[in-house]
């Protein structure tokens, strides 16, 4: 799917250039590429600024490493046509860092109005029918870099950036992701095999309107197949959901997902971009994140009692259970009683960042030696005063 990209500039907005055939703009995708003679692969006619292979087009002088913190905002606009304006004021005004966009509905006829003074456009035009699209502005005082996180992401509305963070921290993978009522299958496990690259590689936080309103997110549960994919990604991704308040007429369509506990805080929604029926969300990403007393627990595995944990899923008529059934609601029905069998049969222990104490054995046997220790250092004093009271440290003569 063809992409369009921007970039911001002091001067202004600047045109954006599309990337289709070999081209592109400013910031380039991570190939894995090695470093070498680098190549020419586009060139903004406005600036004459080059864009080379894996290396950003902003000088080093004007990049800035990842602060404390990152003021960011997401909408779902129902398109941008007559929003910009606002946008623009909103931004300045707030100073935000990172600006995510659902929903642009954004085509080529946009290339000269979409760029904000002082920021990097990135964004990926729905192509072929109107609406969708997704885009992200990011401070220019940030190195940033647009990533490929499959082979097949032409299927999906979506769009990823590394953030680079300061020096001797991680950096940040920034993703904005709309998701139509009506995707099918393929588009879904897409963008699931995505979500997987950006948890497995760095900090993920990925903003995006999912339209998956029958997930209760409280007890995690949801009434739609798809639905309950999309809540298996969550899981196996060990990603958390950080907003807690409806942003579309009393449903929760627009989600930020992390999977790193404090990353993500001051979660708020501030109202709606011009007409739009979605709430905005305002939040922060904490780099220097708080320190939070985790709430994880892990199995316990030495306590765990394996011969009932056999035997309850062993009287399972699983024949029964799983006749008539697909691969996806077979798993599902395994994997609750496997989940209810571990919860009475597997004790669980909280993590904590405190050094592993001795056991109690260990510490007996310590204890003896040192009483052992003791008992001598008495014999050897009392020999010591029989003898005329001869030092301990001093040689007999």
């Amino acid at each position: 799917m063809p992409r369009l990209e921007g970039q911001g500039a002091s001067k202004g907005p600047q045109p954006v250039a599309q990337r289709c055939a070999g081209y592109t703009a400013a910031h380039l995708k991570s190939n894995g590429d090695e470093p070498g003679a680098p190549d020419i692969i586009g060139t903004n006619t406005e600036t004459s600024i080059k864009s080379l292979k894996g290396i950003p087009a902003t000088p080093a002088s004007q990049s800035a490493s990842l602060g404390a913190q990152l003021k960011c905002l997401y909408a779902n606009a129902c398109s941008m046509g007559n929003k910009q304006e606002e946008l623009e004021t909103c931004t300045h005004l707030q100073g935000y860092d990172l600006i995510g966009i659902t929903e642009t509905w954004w085509d080529g006829s946009y290339d000269w109005s979409v760029g904000m003074e002082g920021y990097r456009l990135f964004r990926k035009d729905r192509q072929g029918r109107q609406g969708g699209g997704v885009a992200l502005y990011v401070n220019d005082q940030l190195e940033c870099m647009e990533l490929y996180l499959g082979m097949d992401e032409e299927l999906t509305e979506s769009l990823w950036v590394r953030i680079k963070g300061r020096a001797g921290t991680g950096d940040i993978i920034a993703g904005v992701c709309y998701r139509p009522p009506n995707q099918g299958d393929p588009a879904d496990e897409a963008l699931y095999r995505q979500i997987g690259a950006a948890s497995r590689s760095q900090a993920p936080v990925l903003m995006g309107d999912f339209n998956h309103p029958d997930i209760c997110w409280r007890d995690n549960t949801a009434g739609h197949k798809q639905s309950r994919r999309f809540l298996e990604c969550i899981d196996d991704n060990f990603l958390l959901q950080v907003i807690e308040e409806p942003t579309r007429s009393g449903a929760m369509l627009d989600l930020v997902l992390t999977n790193k506990e404090g990353l993500v805080g001051n979660v708020k929604l501030n109202g709606s971009l011009g007409c739009s029926d979605h709430e905005m969300v305002e939040f922060k990403i904490l780099r220097t994140a708080r320190k939070v007393h985790s709430k994880l627990t892990t199995l316990d595995f030495r306590r765990a009692d394996f011969g009932l944990f056999r035997d309850l899923l062993g009287r399972m008529p699983w024949d029964k259970a799983l006749e008539g059934r697909g691969a996806q609601d077979s798993w599902l029905i395994f994997k609750d009683h496997l989940l209810q069998a571990q919860e009475q049969f597997i004790p669980t222990k909280r993590k904590s960042g405190k050094k592993a104490q001795r056991p109690a054995c260990m510490n007996k046997e310590l204890l003896d030696k040192l009483k052992h220790k003791k008992g001598s250092l008495q014999r050897v004093e009392a020999r010591a005063g029989s003898l005329g009271g001869i030092q301990r440290n001093c040689p007999s003569s």
